[in-house]
């Protein structure tokens, strides 16, 4: 129940179908899309035998991605709710799984997330402007903090600025994509690189599809905005079909880019490859072009990671009276206030905590993976669960092929689940296995969920008759 300070209208206000299609399609698009796209496709085609095994990877990760888009189609229309996957764990699975989620999503790869994006953007921004008597480190810090800042004030305006500005930072984006592809054609095929110059190719394609299926990571973040979409049983459908297929596009229109205009050797050898080709295509004003495109992708992902992530501390707010404080929603801006202010503070933090000691937040995020993909994976086993327990559960939209798309979604969940364990556990952090850090995590998770269990009188909102509305 709302604490006693708690106003009338924070006590009532609910999230309400504010966005349409464009702007839910945006928000995935956005989030998809990231800084892996400038780097990733290297890596593909450095362990794809041949130009037409890459290019099947990225057709293979869109349809995967499809298929889960599909999973998640049905789970959000069928148990619309501000948690997503919080809420979807939670039906299955119980409380405590679904805290453990949340509490791992929101203490650290959310906001590890935006402060990640937040140095990409500071980092690329520097090299275009840098701020006069700082070294570029600094520079790129400053940055970072001030675009966590912005951008968090503009969301705690509300829902409708955050979209608004989504929508245009995703044109810019998407379009940015697009240049890149075409200085391709500015060049001649494989920009006669010779072979000698650049590394060979070695074959490797299951690890090629994890870097693959990490770049289109983010399309499941739609399930947190499934009440607040208008006409949500359509346009669920609609704006997750629809962005996977956008995003699948504009991969295989950039890595062909990359392959036409340096060649399979030299994309598969090149650090930077957008860089490259922007340079050989346009000069050295391609590549400050370039450094503004990717400062133009973070920022963008920042800003629908932050309208997504807060989404989630509403949700544990609303499942347990001592984060009742979470669960406030300010009804006239559309948004958890203090769910997104603690989210922006975290990430500044995080921020400080970057610029400080370097590069080991950002191995703290990545070694969460294995954390991350084991509750995807269970996300993806709640559709059996629900459809097993809840037989008579209105469901608007059935995924097609049951149970077939599920059983790929979920084995292409646990793949990613051994590739990340396998990661983690060849890795130190500070003289640490760092698969220590994920157990941390949830440790750390499991002694918060004692402490609150001590609360004899919380809420529980699985006998709530508001919430199975």
């Amino acid at each position: 129940m709302p604490t006693p300070s708690t106003s009338d209208h924070e006590t009532h206000a609910q999230p309400r179908p504010l966005l349409g299609l464009r702007e839910a399609v945006t928000l995935i698009v956005g989030i998809v899309v990231g800084a892996g796209i400038f780097k990733a496709p290297a890596l593909v085609a450095g362990m794809s035998a041949s130009a037409g095994a890459m290019f099947l990877a990225w057709v293979l990760g869109g349809a995967v991605s499809l298929a889960g888009a599909l999973c998640y189609a049905e789970l959000s229309t069928a148990y619309a709710h501000a948690g997503g996957d919080y809420h979807f764990l939670h039906r299955a699975y119980g409380r405590t799984v679904a805290f453990l989620f949340g509490w791992a999503r929101y203490a650290v790869i959310t906001t590890g997330s935006i402060a990640l994006l937040a140095f990409v953007f500071g980092d690329y921004l520097a090299q275009v402007a840098p701020l006069p008597g700082l070294a570029p480190a600094a520079s790129g810090a400053l940055y970072a903090g001030a675009a966590v800042l912005a951008l968090g004030l503009l969301n705690l305006h509300g829902l409708r600025a955050g979209s608004a500005a989504q929508t245009w930072l995703t044109v810019a984006e998407v379009g940015g994509l697009l240049l890149v592809a075409l200085a391709a054609l500015r060049l001649p095929a494989g920009a006669a690189i010779p072979a000698a110059a650049a590394a060979p190719v070695h074959g490797s394609f299951g690890l090629a599809m994890v870097f693959v299926l990490l770049t289109y990571g983010g399309w499941n973040e739609a399930a947190y905005l499934s009440a607040e979409v208008r006409d949500g049983a359509v346009n669920m459908v609609r704006s997750l079909v629809l962005a996977v297929l956008i995003v699948t596009g504009l991969y295989l229109l950039v890595t062909w880019g990359y392959w036409h205009g340096l060649g399979m050797h030299a994309l598969a050898s090149s650090q930077a490859p957008a860089a490259e080709l922007m340079l050989r295509a346009f000069g050295r004003g391609g590549e400050q072009l370039i450094a503004l495109l990717v400062a133009v992708s973070a920022l963008t992902s920042i800003n629908a990671t932050m309208i997504v992530g807060a989404r989630t501390g509403y949700a544990m707010g609303r499942d347990w009276r001592p984060l009742a404080w979470l669960a406030r929603w300010d009804g006239q801006r559309a948004t958890p206030t203090l769910a997104m202010l603690l989210q922006c503070g975290a990430a500044l933090l995080l921020v400080g905590l970057g610029a400080a000691l370097g590069g080991g937040f950002r191995a703290m995020v990545e070694f969460t993976a294995p954390v991350f993909w084991l509750f995807f994976l269970l996300s993806g086993i709640s559709l059996f669960v629900l459809r097993r327990r809840e037989p008579g559960h209105a469901r608007p939209y059935r995924v097609p092929l049951f149970p077939l798309l599920p059983l790929l979604f979920c084995a292409s969940c646990a793949y990613m689940l051994w590739s990340s364990l396998s990661y983690v556990s060849s890795q130190t952090l500070g003289g640490l296995n760092a698969a220590w850090i994920g157990v941390a995590v949830l440790a750390a998770g499991v002694f918060l969920l004692a402490l609150l269990h001590q609360d004899e009188a919380f809420h529980d909102p699985a006998n709530d008759e508001e919430t199975r509305r």
